[in-house]
């Protein structure tokens, strides 16, 4: 008898955001990753309509990294009466509670929508009591015919893809794909002999530049803020990218590459990730795990000022120029950044550095895309500011790097779907596969299910 497998598609189709798949296989009803949809604001509104299955009826979460667009809607889940096990690597489950924290801190205050019954912390709770962490190509039997393994995907601290081997089949989702090669991380793992293969596709349409090429400008930036006296801001996502800068920071710092003056990193959220980085130094890769042996402290040196309270971050403002401020978040859609920007973009002395992914209609696009005035928190400033991105900070694998992952395993592999990226980057992923590969691609809609003969 011919074994089959259902993959839907319950979110991140036609957006960055939202990861959510349910897997069928053997009985068995899994997902991988839960997380938000986000766009103008952290949680779309979106995000609290009715999940398209019985979450009492999901055996298995498998959560493949940290970030909110993966984790977010957990809570969500458990309120609506998930009681099967969650699965992740160590570091992912170690960096879970303080984002599902973060940002119940702030969705807990929209009590319109009873976000406040969602996220609390009696749902963060049982959700970790059904959390299991494990290392990278550890084995879990789900039942005599399924297995999952865990390999790197080189994304962020912990950042998995799952791989499931059902009958003689194997089915991979990748969750996000690093960029490798990382500071801080090791590359991402080559996964062989997959039939089908389900991927993201952020970057899918356009290329960063080289390691040294960021480097060169994040250093070039720096200087031309120097030279004009002004503050430059870098809204960063708190976990992974700001480790990131901070450790490339720490180079130029004590090479002398660039001029001393306070740098901030000022988020609260960052600095308590940081310093679940440091727990996990076994997750670096060799370059980093060298420094560290050397006694490098990656994440500290002479200048930088880790502002925790909210009373040491309104300071940042009589710190006078040149300095340099790092905070969260990411896409400018809330977090203390907001608060620098409204005060530094009206001046053309100072530079705003965008260097992670600006989802459509956030402010950060907005930005990014040159709009004269932008509205930050209920508030319209003009933008004066210098405006300076740098793409190669990006966590995320650009489209040449995602169309070589796929090479590498392109001799098993039946089809793949191509999801979490905006419907003109996947698309553009899609045809590069098909043209330069040969392979049966296409970019599911949301809602879509699809039968694999395993």
């Amino acid at each position: 008898m011919t074994n089959r497998a259902r993959i839907t598609f319950c979110g991140g189709t036609g957006s960055v955001t939202g990861a959510n798949f349910l897997f069928e296989a053997d009985g068995q009803k899994i997902l991988i990753d839960c997380g938000l949809t986000q766009g103008t604001k952290l949680a779309d509104d979106i995000n609290w309509s009715p999940f398209i299955y019985d979450p009492k009826s999901i055996d298995i979460l498998f959560v493949t990294h940290a970030h909110v667009d993966h984790l977010g809607r957990i809570p969500k889940l458990i309120k609506e009466g998930f009681r099967g096990k969650i699965y992740s690597t160590l570091p992912t489950k170690s960096l879970a509670q303080p984002m599902l924290e973060d940002t119940m801190m702030i969705l807990s205050k929209n009590t319109e929508m009873d976000l406040d019954l969602i996220y609390t912390k009696e749902n963060i709770d049982i959700a970790l009591s059904l959390w299991q962490g494990f290392e990278y190509h550890h084995s879990i039997k789900i039942t005599d015919n399924l297995t999952a393994e865990f390999y790197n995907a080189g994304h962020i601290l912990g950042s998995m893809m799952v791989l499931f081997k059902y009958n003689d089949k194997k089915i991979l989702f990748t969750g996000d794909l690093g960029n490798s090669p990382s500071p801080l991380l090791p590359d991402t793992e080559k996964v062989l002999g997959v039939d089908y293969l389900i991927m993201e596709s952020v970057y899918g349409d356009r290329n960063h530049e080289s390691r040294n090429d960021r480097r060169k400008f994040l250093e070039e930036a720096i200087e031309d803020n120097h030279k004009r006296k002004g503050t430059l801001i870098i809204p960063t996502f708190s976990l992974e990218r700001s480790q990131e800068l901070l450790f490339e920071l720490n180079e130029l710092v004590e090479g002398n590459r660039i001029p001393v003056m306070p740098i901030f990193l000022d988020s609260p959220l960052a600095i308590r990730l940081t310093e679940v980085f440091k727990q996990y130094k076994d997750y670096f890769n060799e370059n980093a795990q060298k420094a560290l042996s050397s006694g490098d402290h990656l994440f500290d040196f002479p200048g930088l000022h880790a502002t925790l309270k909210s009373e040491e971050s309104k300071m940042i403002a009589n710190v006078a120029n040149p300095k340099v401020v790092i905070a969260g978040s990411g896409m400018s859609s809330g977090g203390r950044v907001v608060h620098h920007e409204r005060h530094y973009l009206p001046d053309p002395n100072n530079t705003l550095l965008l260097t992670g992914y600006q989802a459509v209609g956030t402010p950060g696009r907005l930005i990014q895309e040159g709009v004269k005035m932008v509205r930050i928190s209920n508030e319209y400033v003009n933008v004066r500011a210098h405006v300076v991105t740098i793409s190669g900070y990006s966590g995320h694998k650009d489209s040449d790097g995602l169309l070589n992952f796929v090479e590498e395993m392109q001799e098993n592999l039946q089809k793949v779907f191509v999801v979490m990226g905006e419907p003109k980057s996947a698309l553009f992923l899609v045809q590069k596969l098909r043209d330069n590969l040969g392979i049966d691609a296409y970019a599911p809609e949301q809602g879509d299910s699809v039968l694999l003969v395993c």
